[in-house]
């Protein structure tokens, strides 16, 4: 995992919900930005990758953006975002393995075949005759 940490930017403010007399003062919440297009630890078509796998979360400027409210303090909070948008941007530029199509061998189909002629006889079999 490549760490491009010295590109992110944060933005604090007051974090929503549980704190006490903490909530209304101090500025808990993080917001950590990535400009995209500006980086320079990825290669162009990374970054098209990662544009693409993540167009959903950044915006008109080509930021993306992520906050984190989840601790209490503002340090953990930091700490939790970085490591989500490294995973983030991790998984963007995961490519699967293309599946290689492949056909049942002679035995599977002719096993099928058969199991199918047993079950006909079975309901065949279940039929009233005169």
């Amino acid at each position: 995992m490549r760490n491009f940490t010295k590109e992110l930017t944060y933005k604090t403010s007051r974090s929503s919900g549980a704190g006490g007399q903490n909530v209304n003062k101090v500025e808990t919440s993080v917001t950590v930005l990535w400009k995209v297009a500006d980086t320079e630890f990825f290669s162009k078509e990374e970054i098209e990758l990662i544009s693409e796998k993540l167009k959903n979360r950044i915006n008109q400027d080509g930021i993306l953006q992520l906050t984190v409210s989840e601790s209490r303090t503002q340090l953990q909070n930091k700490k939790i975002a970085t490591d989500k948008i490294l995973e983030l941007v991790e998984k963007s530029l995961y490519k699967p393995k293309p599946r290689k199509a492949t056909k049942p061998s002679k035995k599977q189909i002719e096993k099928r075949i058969m199991a199918k002629k047993q079950i006909s006889e079975k309901k065949e079999n279940r039929r009233f005759r005169f």
